[in-house]
This record gives C-alpha cells, sequence and structure tokens, in this order.
C-alpha cells in the first residue's frame, strides 16, 4: 500500500547537483559551510548519486562563486612574501588560505563536472572539497587573529585556469590538477615551514602546525587524483607516463622545479619511475 503523498519522504538531493550549488556560491564562509553540510549529509546516506547524470550550470551564474576580494592579478605581479616582517607573514598567509579556497572549488567541480565515472570517485573528490574547506577556515581564522581576513591582500587565478583548460577531459584534469597543480604543495610545503620556524613567533609557529594539517591531508588528496588517473589510463589502455608528459604540453602546465618532496610523492602514490623523469625533466631546463 503506498504512503499517502504528505507522509513520504522528501527525495534525496543530488549529490553532483549540490556540488555545483555550492560550486558557485561566492561568500567564503558559507562556501566552506556548505561543503562540510554536503560532505555530512552524503556520509548520512541523505544525497543520492546519478553518475550519468548531465548536469548545466546557469548561464547567469558566476562559475566559480568567488567574493569581490581579493582582487586577481597575473601571478608574476603578485608582491613577494617573506614572513620574517608582520605584514610579510600575514601576506603569505593570505597566498596560502588563497590556495585552499581555490582548492574547495577544484575538488566541487571535480564532483559535478565529469559524468559516468565510478562512485567512489564522488565520494572521495566530496571527502577532498571537505578537508579543503577544512584547511581554509584554519587559515581565515589565524589570519583574522593577525587583525586581516581573506580577500585583504592581492591574488592570482591559475588553479582554476587550469581547471577551466581541462574541463573536457578528465584524464587531463587528474593527470594536471591534483597530480601537478595541487602536488606542487607537498615540494613548497616543508621549506615554508622551515622559514617559518626561523621567525620563531606564536603567529609564525601556529602557521607551520596548521601547514602540518594541510601536509598530511594533501598527501592524500594527491593521492586521489594518482588513483583516478590512473585508473582511467587502465581503462583507455593508456601508458600513464608518457600520457601525462602529452597532456603537460597540450595544456601548458608549470614547469616544476627541484626539491622534489619525494617521501611525500611517494607516499601520495607517485611512482620511482615518475618521480625519476620529473628531476630529469627539470635538470634539462636548467
Amino acid at each position: 500500500m503506498q504512503a499517502p503523498a504528505h507522509l513520504s519522504p522528501p527525495p534525496l538531493a543530488s549529490l553532483r547537483a549540490q556540488a555545483l550549488r555550492v560550486l558557485c556560491t561566492s561568500d567564503p564562509g558559507q562556501k566552506a559551510a556548505a561543503t562540510h553540510a554536503l560532505f555530512h549529509a552524503q556520509q548520512a546516506g541523505h544525497t543520492r548519486l546519478d553518475p550519468a547524470e548531465h548536469l548545466q550550470p546557469d548561464a547567469a551564474t558566476p562559475l566559480p562563486g568567488r567574493p569581490a576580494q581579493p582582487v586577481l592579478i597575473a601571478p608574476v605581479d603578485v608582491p613577494q612574501r617573506s614572513p620574517f616582517t608582520p605584514e610579510g607573514l600575514v601576506m603569505l598567509l593570505h597566498a596560502v588560505a588563497h590556495i585552499e579556497f581555490n582548492a574547495i572549488d577544484l575538488a566541487l567541480d571535480a564532483v559535478w563536472r565529469f559524468p559516468d565515472m565510478p562512485a567512489e570517485y564522488y565520494t572521495d573528490w566530496l571527502r577532498v572539497a571537505h578537508e579543503e574547506a577544512t584547511h581554509f577556515e584554519l587559515l581565515r581564522t589565524h589570519l583574522q587573529s593577525l587583525g586581516h581576513d581573506y580577500g585583504d591582500f592581492m591574488a592570482h587565478n591559475s588553479l582554476w585556469e587550469m581547471c577551466l583548460r581541462t574541463q573536457t577531459d578528465v584524464t587531463a584534469r587528474m593527470a594536471l590538477v591534483p597530480r601537478t597543480m595541487e602536488a606542487r604543495g607537498l615540494d613548497a610545503t616543508p621549506p615554508m615551514q622551515a622559514r617559518l620556524r626561523k621567525v620563531g613567533t606564536p603567529a609564525a609557529l601556529r602557521a607551520v602546525e596548521i601547514l602540518d594539517v594541510i601536509l598530511r591531508d594533501e598527501i592524500g588528496h594527491v593521492a586521489v587524483g594518482n588513483r583516478w588517473y590512473g585508473w582511467l589510463c587502465a581503462q583507455q589502455g593508456i601508458e600513464p607516463l608518457g600520457h601525462y608528459r602529452r597532456l603537460a604540453r597540450e595544456h601548458s602546465a608549470p614547469r616544476l622545479r627541484p626539491p622534489f618532496n619525494d617521501a611525500a610523492r611517494l607516499a601520495a602514490g607517485f611512482s620511482q619511475p615518475e618521480l625519476d623523469d620529473l628531476l630529469q625533466a627539470a635538470s634539462s631546463r636548467s
């Protein structure tokens, strides 16, 4: 016997459609909170997943949603940041917060944009978005404790630009966003922490603690990219290393420079031949 309509449970929200909705949210605090809420709703079984659903964003809605600040400029025009002055420290923290805010968008975009992937792909990237939102909140709270906020300094848009360049090819997205753009953080974080330890102030040492959390989680995020890049290459009968080189050329990926954090990259699922190739490519350009 069918239950009366007024007693029927409400329909479950589409996970991918909700990811697109959160991606279009412009207020940073609201976006982080909505990302957490979507993750917890999925964990509780309150969403439905239709991998074959083809979604189309509203042409009138900016993608991604962004606040009016920070002003976005070319990467070469972003001022240099030294943590050895109070302003330099907050500028450095702001730059990392901007990366983490963009990383929320990158993960949400991976959820909504690409249909017909295994269910684990979508849950993997939603978890990444949830953790990136936590990173952003940690950094923003620290900035606020120092009398500043996200948006106070200029920033660049290179992460989202790579997202756009790979928007029609999920294999390229996995190769060049988590495994290239985000993996650079694995290399950059330990030297940044070393400089902050030399600064030695409570604010700098709190930043080191936050970066410990970020580095730990980012190893897992890059591993997600490695996992799905390998899966996609296997599905298509593609040799991963050679295909990566082709994708990097075709999509104008940034040239990576040493030193590389081999231990973190190995923990994130890079193979030793991939690390050897990375070092050889960097050496040939030096």
